[in-house]
């Protein structure tokens, strides 16, 4: 990694900002001993002119789905629950049936539905809000598995949303309070930011709609209407939100907090996770015999000649997206307050010579 390539993900960091491409962004990379660059421009709340600092707090959305899994794979690893088992021993009460194993749920080859979850979103702080009520009731509009457990792969966010309830069953504690105490707490360092719920600190960053994308044109069809917040030139800011399901897209963090797990996934030794098990959550899956673009909680990439394992997290007002380059021993987070921001195309450009 040269000096000239961090140079060139900097300039590029710039322009999105500069082009209105993006309101605020964070950029990080890091081997498995130390910060190698740390970049953040733009704004954290267009209305204010308060800037993106480097431990302003985002919604990560769906990345938090890989830290779930290393919560999954810890009990495994423990004995609470065995990889290969049906789930319904432990959420007897989903409508799947016992076929449905924890290592499908995982790897996206459980069958299970996979409906939109635009609007599985509450404004942050609602006391009314009841967690498995909400699922339930999404389980009772969609009660079919789409294929047979184990033969194909297909995205699924209620699958993750059903392994925090596995986690619960499994620890006896709420899944936040779980991962809080077993993953995040382990993870400490400088600047990391990372929970369940939006700082109380004001360091959260507003959430922004592409004002004039299809999107922001149907956001009263897509979005509560009362999570619609003030317009700001070409961007629409929503109001603090929460994701329903936590295990599937709740966690709440800076890019600093996510770069500080891909080192825990380089290093030597895992503070997470055992070698074999760590080693496992790395390794390529199969569906019927045939390979899956998945690990127990990794997608599977490539950029070139490198081959990556990364997790995508978009929603309202964010998007952001984390690789780890296994053989480089690099790993990169970048995350922005931006719905609709290719974040796949901008860590293509900004990854190519650091991860190479």
């Amino acid at each position: 990694m040269s000096a000239s390539a961090f140079a060139h993900a900097a300039d590029l960091i710039q322009a999105a900002v500069r082009k209105s491409q993006v309101p605020g962004i964070q950029y990080v990379v890091v081997d498995r001993h130390c910060l190698r660059f740390e970049c953040h421009a733009g704004f954290a709340d267009l209305a204010a002119q308060r800037p993106m600092q480097a431990d302003t707090t985002m919604m990560a959305f769906s990345m938090s789905k890989t830290l779930t899994a290393v919560a999954v794979l810890q009990l495994v690893e423990s004995g609470s629950v065995a990889l290969d088992e049906p789930i319904a021993r432990l959420v007897p009460w989903q409508p799947y049936g016992p076929g449905v194993t924890i290592r499908q749920l995982l790897c996206h080859t459980s069958g299970i539905p996979n409906p939109m979850p635009l609007k599985w979103v509450h404004a942050a702080g609602d006391p009314a809000f009841d967690e498995r009520a909400r699922l339930e009731a999404i389980l009772r509009r969609h009660p079919r598995l789409q294929t047979p457990p184990g033969t194909r792969y297909a995205y699924s966010n209620i699958g993750y949303w059903l392994l925090g309830f596995v986690v619960e069953a499994a620890s006896g504690e709420s899944f936040s309070a779980y991962v809080t105490r077993h993953l995040i707490a382990k993870l400490g360092g400088v600047g990391v930011q990372l929970g369940y719920d939006i700082p109380a600190t004001g360091s959260q960053a507003r959430g922004y709609l592409e004002r004039y994308s299809l999107f922001g044109l149907l956001k009263p069809w897509l979005i509560d209407r009362s999570l619609v917040g003030e317009s700001a030139g070409s961007w629409v800011a929503l109001r603090d939100l929460c994701v329903d399901g936590p295990a599937f897209g709740g966690l709440v963090g800076n890019a600093l907090a996510f770069a500080r797990f891909l080192q825990d996934q380089l290093g030597e030794h895992s503070v997470l996770l055992g070698d074999r098990t760590r080693e496992l959550m790395q390794t390529q899956q199969t569906a019927a015999g045939r390979p899956i673009p998945m690990t127990p909680g990794w997608h599977i990439g490539s950029l070139g000649q490198s081959r990556y394992l990364y997790k995508e997290g978009g929603g309202g007002g964010f998007h952001c997206l984390m690789r780890l380059y296994s053989k480089a021993g690099i790993g990169t987070v970048l995350m922005t307050n931006a719905t609709l921001f290719n974040v796949r195309r901008f860590l293509d450009a900004a990854d190519a010579a650091i991860a190479a």
